[in-house]
């Protein structure tokens, strides 16, 4: 494993999961459900920035690693899965689209890897429909993180919940044009 600024700041995004998650857990009389949803919005939002970040110096400081390949993706992949459990348990998400999400992501990256194993990895690389589906859930997320009424201006819950529906929309579009790229390597 290479320890380099990408990595680090990929293996910051992972364990900034467990925070996002425990901050709904601690006593009320630490910190009440606002302080708590601005915490997590807060972490959320830091470890999508993190994201962004670390690919960018990966690019940047000629730092790319096999490690940092590997990794990257699931540091996403466990962020938003975690981040959507809390907000189904929490009843600020319908559990279909937390389902349809995380179940995309795990069938998706086991495509991947059975293409990867027939030579085939470049037909399922993410796409532009992905990245706008990531794009899509990271705006979700910390809206309904967030939850309350953001400076006057909007319900962050509101909002939230439209934007992760048309996550979910994107989600199976997205798997099906991943799926119809690898249509000739599956029926074969």
């Amino acid at each position: 494993m290479q320890l380099n600024i990408p990595n680090l700041l990929t293996l910051l995004r992972i364990l900034l999961i467990p925070l996002v998650v425990g901050v709904f857990y601690l006593p009320d009389a630490w910190l009440s459900i606002e302080e708590k949803n601005q915490a997590a919005t807060f972490m959320f939002v830091l470890a999508a920035v993190t994201d962004w970040l670390d690919g960018w110096l990966a690019r940047r400081l000629d730092q790319q690693s096999a490690f940092g390949a590997f990794l990257d993706p699931v540091a996403d992949k466990l962020m938003v899965a975690a981040a959507l459990v809390v907000l189904v348990h929490l009843g600020r998400c319908h559990s279909i689209v937390a389902l349809v999400i995380i179940g995309r992501e795990i069938a998706i990256s086991a495509l991947r890897e059975w293409m990867a194993q027939q030579g085939r990895a470049r037909s399922v690389a993410v796409n532009a429909l992905g990245k706008i589906k990531t794009i899509v859930q990271m705006i979700a997320i910390p809206l309904l993180l967030f939850h309350d009424n953001f400076l006057g201006l909007f319900d962050a819950h509101v909002l939230g919940q439209w934007f992760v529906w048309a996550a979910a929309a994107l989600t199976l579009l997205s798997m099906l044009v991943y799926l119809r790229a690898a249509w000739p390597s599956l029926k074969g």
